[in-house]
């Protein structure tokens, strides 16, 4: 969540897969682990927590948790290329694959392995979902440069799914929590949600992050140039993304450690969804985009898009909508634990189906040696 890909001269592509990770990317599994330990810890030995969280409140949200997520959010915004969606025409087919992947059949194979597997645990599947809405975009462009992909493509895609955040994920959720369910006829007695709650929620810890970001890439690439603000600004201001998430995380578990210490496997059970979707995604996308003909470049851009996850924003919308201590919100922080190993272990899988695919005919992205951040200091 630093989103600094490390790359030299010598090592450059061909360099192992975590040695080109950031030291704060490569243990970003470590770092959760111990803000959960920490927020339990405070939870046993800080009483009255909960209520002093909730005397200040933004909304439903208390003011503290609302800084956190908010951020949690900025970094990731402020690294997206918005400036890239106007080139996005040139490539219909490459729009057309990764938004059908993205917003059709992500969401609804999420929703569909929710469930599936959590059929008993209504809070738990509610959360997963909304991790299926919230599309990746940020840490999908660690994955991409690591794998050797399309940076351009990847960047078009990040700033693609941005947009499409705002303008459909407070209807995706309201269709997928309440309407389809209803639809098939399955149990929703224990959830009332509305679109505005979901809507409100994205506009605040989505809307605000996002106009927050694109002002600070516009005045600042105008002020300095990009190269400054891509190899200068930004690796100062990206690990505050993590900073937000782990303090987020020690408040949630601090508050959830009760129902966490009681029933441990149900972070087992929330993983086994995320774990078949992570790889059913990406391995999807992979074979889709070989049949499609694409090169092996923009494939590895579609597919890593596919796969991840903005968990940072699922987790805003479901401490939002549901409150920090349900369990919707604890199924958001699982994600990021689960994502990291099984999207590293992806991208070596990825360079070895490399051979499988026809390479661009007229670039090689990410063998170039750079002394700055690959991905150009988006995530």
């Amino acid at each position: 969540m630093s989103d600094a890909v490390r790359e030299t001269p010598a090592a450059g592509a061909h360099s192992p897969v975590l040695q080109r990770l950031s030291t704060l990317d490569r243990f970003l599994p470590v770092w959760i682990g111990v803000a959960m330990v920490a927020g339990l810890l405070l939870g046993r030995l800080v009483d009255g927590l909960d209520d002093a969280l909730a005397s200040v409140e933004i909304g439903s949200v208390s003011l503290p948790i609302a800084i956190g997520l908010l951020v949690m959010m900025y970094p990731v915004l402020a690294k997206v290329r918005y400036n890239e969606l106007g080139h996005v025409t040139s490539d219909r087919r490459l729009l057309a694959t990764s938004i059908a992947l993205n917003w059709v059949l992500g969401p609804a194979l999420m929703f569909a392995l929710a469930w599936l597997l959590l059929p008993d645990l209504p809070e738990y599947r509610t959360g997963l979902i909304i991790v299926g809405l919230a599309r990746c975009i940020a840490m999908v462009l660690i994955w991409n440069d690591l794998a050797c992909g399309d940076r351009e493509a990847a960047a078009i895609l990040v700033a693609i799914n941005a947009v499409f955040q705002i303008l459909a994920f407070a209807v995706l959720g309201y269709f997928y929590l309440q309407v389809l369910p209803g639809w098939l006829g399955l149990d929703q007695t224990d959830l009332d949600v509305s679109m505005w709650g979901i809507a409100k929620s994205v506009l605040v810890f989505l809307g605000i992050p996002l106009a927050a970001g694109f002002l600070t890439r516009t005045l600042g690439e105008r002020a300095k140039g990009r190269d400054w603000y891509e190899t200068t600004l930004l690796p100062r201001i990206g690990p505050w993304a993590l900073y937000g998430l782990l303090f987020t995380i020690v408040l949630l578990f601090a508050l959830q450690g009760d129902t966490i210490t009681n029933q441990p496997l149900d972070v087992v059970r929330i993983a086994v969804p995320l774990l078949v979707y992570f790889a059913l995604m990406w391995g999807g996308s992979m074979l889709l985009t070989r049949a499609l003909g694409f090169d092996y470049q923009r494939a590895t851009a579609v597919s890593f898009t596919a796969a991840g996850n903005n968990f940072e924003l699922a987790i805003a919308v479901a401490i939002g909508v549901f409150g920090v201590a349900s369990g919707q919100a604890l199924a958001g922080v699982v994600g990021p634990l689960i994502e990291v190993p099984v999207l590293v272990g992806l991208v070596y899988v990825s360079l070895w189906a490399r051979k499988f695919f026809p390479e661009s005919a007229t670039t090689q992205p990410n063998t170039r040696p750079s002394s700055t951040d690959p991905s150009g200091a988006p995530r």
